[in-house]
């Protein structure tokens, strides 16, 4: 027995590494770099603008939508802040060395236009369904826009498999497990069982549900994070720049990773760097525009504009204050990995041997339980275009009894099968993108030739 499964752990390790190869990566920094420069450093030159936009209150009451464009961004960051900003920076650094984090950053910088793109089409191509809620995403401009189906289908199938067996169920159930065991000394059964009745009790409501509980949680979990990373890093601001410095030199010298000689190094840090950034904040994989798809909103570039914060929420603030923490504390040269080693970290850099931990914790366990939020509408989006507003329920009953087993799960595979879903879901949506670049090109041009910047009313949506 563990000869077998050590033999479909190493099998699954080689198709991980085939699939997050080269062409792949290549693919989605490519697909960014294209956007970013065929639509002028919008992501540069037009973050202010969006940030404004993200905190002032849109009159959305006589557009069409399910939700706000704030509450269909908290949405999508719901299911991107999650596991990857701590333990998935932890673990990009440990395979990597410091070197990853520098390219975490070229990806979602890069990133940004490329999200900024796929929410557009999320808009543009969207529809209603039987009972008048939006559907929208991937899967609809790959159908409506490129016109193929099978494109469509395919996004749609590997998507769900992310929902109910990737990103959206064992890698977050795991780590709140973890936390709650750790912490609260809590039973992983009846720990797995509260979780199931939470999942219940928010996800049986819907988008609008989802939507009003993530609005609340994100935004106030994301804040204690950052202060509490910000505590870290002026507890020891004289080794920031250090810091900053070994990351930038790490990416493009040997010490990026250990052994091996330079060329397997570097790749290394740019493969596991990569990897871990687009399973953090998502930028090409398309499960965000089934989020902005539900906004109310007259304007698909708008709707972009609001999307591609959330790479910036996601990568270049959390996950940078992740990993700085990780390195200044030397956090990522210990024996942890994973979540101890985040714990490790804020554990030296605060001085606090209980407090520190237990703030890693709380974090994951909120970020975990947002994500399973998050991606639960996800699965339900996909669902609906393969079978229907019928098989809602079966599919949300069948997500639940996933999240409960995720207590008795105990796989190494657990990460590799996550990464395996998530690189054959990002490959029709990436098609899709470069099929469909010139309307996101012409679509973006007419929003700003049209486009009167306006003072924020309000600091809410």
């Amino acid at each position: 027995m563990q000869l077998s499964q050590q033999s479909i752990h190493s099998f699954l390790q080689s198709v991980d590494s085939f699939i997050w190869g080269p062409p792949l990566l290549i693919l989605l920094v490519g697909t960014g770099i294209y956007f970013t420069f065929s639509l002028g450093l919008i992501q540069f030159k037009h973050l202010p603008t969006a940030l404004k936009m993200v905190f002032s209150k849109s009159d959305s009451a006589n557009k069409q939508g399910d939700v706000s464009s704030f509450a269909a961004l908290c949405t999508a960051l719901s299911a991107t802040i999650g596991t990857g900003n701590i333990v998935g920076v932890a673990t990009a650094i440990k395979l990597g060395g410091p070197g990853a984090l520098f390219w975490m950053w070229l990806a979602a910088l890069f990133g940004m236009a490329t999200k900024y793109a796929e929410c557009l089409l999320a808009v543009k191509y969207r529809t209603t369904d039987d009972k008048g809620g939006m559907l929208g995403g991937p899967m609809y401009y790959l159908r409506d826009g490129v016109k193929s189906p099978l494109l469509a289908t395919l996004f749609a199938t590997f998507a769900l498999g992310v929902a109910l067996f990737g990103i959206g169920t064992f890698p977050q159930v795991n780590a709140i497990l973890d936390a709650s065991e750790l912490t609260l000394g809590a039973d992983r059964t009846i720990a797995g069982i509260v979780l199931t009745l939470l999942v219940a009790a928010v996800t049986l409501g819907g988008i609008k549900s989802i939507s009003r509980v993530a609005g609340k949680v994100v935004p106030t979990m994301a804040v204690i994070y950052v202060l509490s990373c910000l505590a870290i890093l002026i507890n020891n601001s004289g080794e920031v720049l250090g810091a900053i410095k070994l990351v930038v030199v790490s990416a493009f010298t040997p010490t990026a990773a250990t052994g091996g000689f330079f060329g397997a190094s570097v790749m290394l840090a740019i493969q596991s760097g990569i990897a871990r950034g687009v399973f953090s904040n998502e930028s090409g994989l398309g499960s965000a525009p089934m989020a902005a798809a539900a906004a109310k909103t007259d304007s698909a570039a708008r709707q972009g504009l609001i999307s591609m914060t959330g790479t910036f929420f996601d990568t270049l603030i959390i996950c940078t204050m992740t990993g700085l923490a990780l390195i200044i504390t030397d956090a990522w040269q210990s024996d942890f990995a994973g979540a101890m080693m985040t714990t490790h970290a804020f554990a030296v850099g605060l001085n606090a041997d209980t407090f520190g931990p237990i703030l890693v914790s709380v974090g994951l366990l909120f970020f975990a339980f947002t994500t399973i939020l998050g991606w639960n509408y996800y699965g339900e989006r996909c669902v609906v275009y393969l079978f229907g507003t019928k098989a809602i329920l079966p599919y949300k009953l069948v997500f639940l009894a996933l999240v409960f087993s995720g207590a008795y799960l105990h796989l190494d595979m657990i990460w590799i099968i996550a990464d395996i879903v998530n690189g054959l879901m990002a490959v029709p949506n990436l098609i899709g993108l470069i099929a469909l670049r010139q309307v996101v090109i012409s679509e973006t041009r007419l929003f700003f030739d049209n486009f009167t910047p306006r003072a924020p009313k309000t600091t809410t949506s």
